[in-house]
């Protein structure tokens, strides 16, 4: 990417600030965008746009992705991607330092809005989150995408074909005829929370006959290996793939949905409109399928995030 002298004039003038809030402004994209679905926008010319993300790599890839179609539109980027820690990087855009970002709809609802109750509908889970980030914080949001980072149980995808286990209904009816089968691999904290282990055995009322407790991490390799038959995943994670593992649906929507979304401050957007019609189309393109695929090269393969945000958007045509 053709890093050009406003957005270095721009990045080095921000790097004492941010610098004291615990972020990095990282080198230009060393790619050259060229337009295509995504033509250049003559009102987004030149404007200097700094994006930012948390620092997982389905975000950062998320963030890439925005710098790599804004750069087709014709805005100036400052890359502030790879921020340490979901509050940092809500405050960086609450205070101004960076001006998009993509976030969640259940992190915005349940740890930065103050709810206890997750809603169980994807489209009403959205709106609220947005109304109520717009009324409080001046923080609105871009159409969600069908990408949703949420809980889910996974298992091996020899035993989902063995038991014929595609959905947690399904591995309810197979654990009360097999109580034995019943071996858990779980975090220690979602081993006690009401929306983790508890309300969700309530709710579909399979029972366990041992729960372990791993690191995050450490669940995926312990399912693989048989350590356990079922264990707690994220829905978009790299590992599902890299290790053969299977997603079993969450089909009574217990957990809370964590659909991505663009949001920025409201006076940003009102003041750039355009954005909408750069960023939507991208975000509506992408699913959990595609999500775990573009982790899996990262984090599996061992690949750069920016590389892969942008041969993902140059195999959509959204840029050249």
């Amino acid at each position: 990417m053709k890093h050009r002298l406003k957005a270095i004039v721009g990045a080095a003038l921000l790097t004492t600030s941010l610098t004291a809030c615990g972020l990095d402004v990282n080198a230009a994209l060393p790619y050259e965008v060229k337009p295509g679905s995504i033509r250049p926008v003559p009102s987004l010319a030149g404007v200097n746009i700094a994006v930012g993300s948390k620092d997982f790599t389905e975000n950062i890839i998320l963030g890439y992705m925005a710098e790599l179609a804004l750069s087709a539109a014709g805005a100036d980027i400052t890359d502030l991607t790879n921020i340490s820690g979901s509050n940092s990087a809500r405050q960086a855009l609450i205070n101004g330092q960076i001006d998009i970002s993509w976030e969640y709809t259940g992190t915005a609802w349940i740890s930065y809005q103050g709810n206890t109750e997750p809603i169980p509908d994807e489209k009403a889970q959205f709106d609220a989150a947005k109304k109520a980030d717009e009324e409080r914080f001046g923080i609105t949001w871009l159409d969600y995408s069908p990408v949703n980072d949420t809980y889910a149980f996974a298992t091996t995808e020899a035993y989902a074909r063995q038991h014929n286990l595609r959905s947690t209904s399904d591995m309810t009816e197979f654990l009360k005829q097999h109580p034995e089968q019943a071996i858990f691999c779980v975090e220690t904290e979602f081993a006690s929370r009401q929306d983790g282990m508890p309300g969700v055995q309530k709710t579909y009322g399979f029972p366990t006959t041992e729960v372990k407790t791993f690191g995050t991490g450490t669940i995926y390799s312990a399912v693989a290996s048989g350590t356990c038959n079922f264990g707690e995943i994220f829905t978009t994670d790299g590992r599902i793939a890299g290790l053969n593992l299977r997603v079993l649906t969450d089909d009574k929507r217990f957990f809370p949905q964590y659909n991505a979304a663009v949001t920025m401050k409201k006076e940003f957007l009102d003041a750039h409109p355009a954005v909408r019609g750069v960023l939507e189309p991208v975000a509506k393109a992408l699913d959990n399928q595609q999500m775990i695929e573009l982790c899996k090269q990262v984090d599996v393969d061992g690949r750069d995030a920016g590389e892969v945000a942008r041969d993902w958007m140059i195999s959509k045509g959204f840029i050249q």
